[in-house]
């Protein structure tokens, strides 16, 4: 389920003390992040990222452990990840072929990786 649109500052890329702490979620092949930044714990791949809003925005997600992301869902750029490392992805609200399921993809923008 996406965010009401009207709390798209969650996630913003500048937050003050008044927004939400990043969430730590559970590693699945389904997430569903809540705020800009979120921690993942567990070691299940990611193939699919929930939106949390309609349009166009970026997310950074630190996984816990080694796992990756894969490219099974909405997710273009499959990657092994390490653990605490930001990895940015930035999501494409239109639809097209390959994703019609999920209205858009998420495309692996950047990883850390020292």
């Amino acid at each position: 389920m996406a965010l009401m649109d009207s709390l798209f500052q969650q996630l913003s890329t500048v937050q003050d003390n008044t927004q939400p702490t990043p969430p730590t979620i559970t590693a699945a092949a389904t997430i569903s992040p809540t705020t800009f930044l979120t921690v993942l714990t567990g070691n299940t791949a990611v193939g699919t990222i929930n939106p949390p809003t309609t349009g166009v925005h970026m997310l950074a997600i630190v996984p816990g452990t080694t796992t990756g992301f894969t490219t099974g869902g909405n997710i273009v750029g499959a990657t092994t990840t390490v653990a605490n490392r930001a990895y940015l992805f930035l999501f494409n609200p239109l639809p097209d072929a390959a994703f019609t399921t999920t209205g858009g993809h998420y495309l692996l923008v950047s990883s850390t990786t020292s």
